[in-house]
């Protein structure tokens, strides 16, 4: 009996410390889709040393294209985080560039950095995430 007992204690200690979902939604927007081929890839990165390494996010996601995706990261922990987005229209799981080294596919960033010459830091990119938020990226094509 007193196992029961101190099991339906820590059942209701649990349940009163995780009531709120224990975290924050973020919702990223991409509204200038410019077509549905392929797929919108979403990576969300939590340290500056992944960003924007592939196979490295936090969470990514994989979003039939469309105009005005969106997507809600759920229950996430307060930090610092980046975006990366990328309109892979011919879905096969990487960006591709021309000649020049140019990406021939839609990309873009949190804070709508447009980067020069290579991908934009993690600083230049990054957001505090306290409470849900909403984030649009525009995507550079």
């Amino acid at each position: 009996m007193k196992h029961i007992n101190l099991l339906v204690l820590l059942l209701m200690i649990s349940s009163i410390a995780f009531a709120d979902g224990g975290g924050n939604n973020l919702t990223i927007v991409i509204p200038n889709v410019k077509n549905r081929s392929g797929n919108i890839e979403v990576g969300l990165f939590n340290k500056s040393t992944d960003f924007p390494k592939e196979n490295k996010q936090f969470k990514k996601v994989v979003l039939k294209a469309a105009p005005n995706t969106k997507y809600t990261f759920k229950d996430l922990p307060d930090g610092e985080y980046a975006i990366a987005v990328m309109h892979d229209e011919n879905a096969d799981g990487r960006c591709n560039f021309n000649m020049l080294g140019i990406p021939k596919e839609g990309y873009g960033f949190s804070n709508n950095v447009r980067p020069k010459f290579a991908a934009p830091s993690f600083k230049s990119v990054k957001f505090s995430l306290t409470n849900n938020k909403t984030i649009s990226v525009n995507l550079i094509y």
